[in-house]
């Protein structure tokens, strides 16, 4: 009963949770809630003020958490699903609870591959991905990069001597792979 105001019923009565749940209950009595003016339960509407609305029509099959019966009425279509990285993001959803770790490591992991498959896809067009522009190295010399971080405290300074390899280091693996190819085939 995701996203409606029908409240769900108990698995077991009240009488048998308090048998087997010590203390289970105890803020039930109104006189010992504070709040209970407040908290009033209504049958007909969950406080809500607005009735369920019609539905978004699906261009493409959506990704659902397992745990919801149906989408939200409304949701997100700007970033369809394609590629590999989409295959990822819909195992993600498809095999694993959003509670598990393995959902949102996939999650994570199929953002990445779709990173990857953006810059390869602009190699393809006649503007590719400038990587020194793009990461902001060209910044760190004309824009005090050294002098911001030497004596200031930064909590961040400890990985600096990683960023040029974390960032550049894909990028010169995949030149050196390509100079490789390259002689190679000149070679054959």
């Amino acid at each position: 009963m995701v996203y409606t105001s029908k409240r769900a019923p108990l698995a077991e009565t009240t009488d048998q949770l308090r048998a087997r749940i010590p203390g289970w209950g105890a803020d039930l009595d109104p006189k010992d809630r504070p709040s209970v003016p407040k908290l009033l339960w209504q049958e007909d509407q969950t406080g809500a003020h607005w009735e369920f609305p019609e539905c978004q029509p699906e261009k493409w099959p959506r990704e659902r958490s397992i745990e919801h019966a149906f989408l939200t009425p409304v949701f997100g279509t700007s970033c369809p699903p394609r590629g590999l990285s989409g295959a990822v993001r819909k195992m993600a959803y498809r095999k694993y609870s959003e509670g598990r770790a393995a959902h949102w490591l996939l999650l994570l992991a199929a953002d990445r591959v779709d990173a990857w498959e953006h810059h390869l896809r602009s190699f393809a067009t006649l503007h590719p991905d400038n990587p020194i522009t793009e990461t902001g190295v060209a910044s760190e010399f004309s824009r005090h990069g050294i002098s911001s971080r030497v004596g200031k405290k930064r909590a961040d300074v400890k990985h600096h001597l990683l960023d040029p390899l974390i960032v550049a280091g894909p990028w010169v693996l995949a030149g050196g792979l390509l100079v490789a190819a390259v002689r190679k085939a000149i070679r054959r």
